[in-house]
């Protein structure tokens, strides 16, 4: 089932999406359940927000399909390379993405987003998969001119609006029949399976809880394939997963203080 949080008369709430509405959830499913209220409201009458908040962390991982890394130059990494976002970069489909002062190369990477629904300490990568609550759309939002000079990316991956989730968990979906799909003003700059990825997601769940416990809530990007590249104030980004939706978003220069 697609699972969906939004905003309806000012008040924010869980739904499952049936058709043209949402089947009101009394509380937020990871931790509540399915049960429902017995409303519906109408689609046209809700505000999509991103799925997940993520409560302690979004979990990233660089370079993971081989094209991507040599497209940049980079070496094909002999283990998942992890990375953090803070969950004040997280926005929802329709949301602005600002693009910040301090950058002049702000590029998209279209990806697939696991969200963690049971805490994961030292899983192991044949079960890793009863510890994930669904897949949603994600575009990890870099600022590519700053990731060398700093000389690790938690600036240039962190800023606020630079997580796009969205736009509904999928609770029911075979990643491995799955890929991901990146336009830039309706013209296709990324298209590939997630059979391409070096370390697959049960891989990547057994290698990261081994580090660090996994909450529910918790998000974990799985990496983006070549294709990526600048955008500009007024351009819109889609990112397509079929089976989970699409996450679309248009970008916006900062404010000026």
């Amino acid at each position: 089932m697609k699972i969906a949080r939004f905003s309806h008369n000012d008040t924010i709430r869980y739904g499952v999406l049936d058709g043209t509405e949402l089947v009101v959830l009394a509380g937020d499913p990871m931790f509540a359940g399915f049960d429902t209220t017995g409303e519906r409201v109408s689609l046209a009458d809700a505000a999509l927000l991103a799925p997940v908040i993520p409560r302690s962390k979004v979990v990233c991982v660089g370079r993971n399909y081989r094209d991507h890394a040599a497209e940049l130059g980079n070496d094909v990494p002999t283990q998942p390379m992890l990375f953090f976002k803070p969950n004040t970069a997280v926005i929802g489909p329709g949301d602005a993405i600002v693009r910040p002062a301090q950058s002049s190369d702000t590029q998209w990477e279209g990806e697939l987003a696991v969200v963690i629904g049971r805490i994961a300490k030292n899983v192991k990568a044949e079960n890793a998969l009863d510890y994930v609550f669904g897949y949603t759309v994600a575009n990890d939002v870099t600022a590519r001119d700053l990731q060398k000079p700093d000389g690790q990316w938690a600036r240039a991956k962190g800023f606020d609006t630079f997580c796009p989730l969205g736009p509904a968990i999928e609770t029911d979906f075979d990643y491995r029949e799955g890929e991901v799909i990146t336009r830039l003003n309706g013209e296709v700059k990324q298209q590939a399976p997630f059979t391409n990825m070096i370390f697959d997601i049960p891989f990547l769940i057994e290698y990261a809880s081994a580090a660090f416990t996994l909450l529910p809530g918790d998000v974990l990007l799985t990496g983006t394939p070549a294709g990526v590249g600048p955008f500009q104030a007024g351009d819109t980004i889609e990112v397509e997963i079929p089976g989970l939706g699409i996450l679309r978003n248009t970008a916006r220069d900062a404010l000026a203080s």
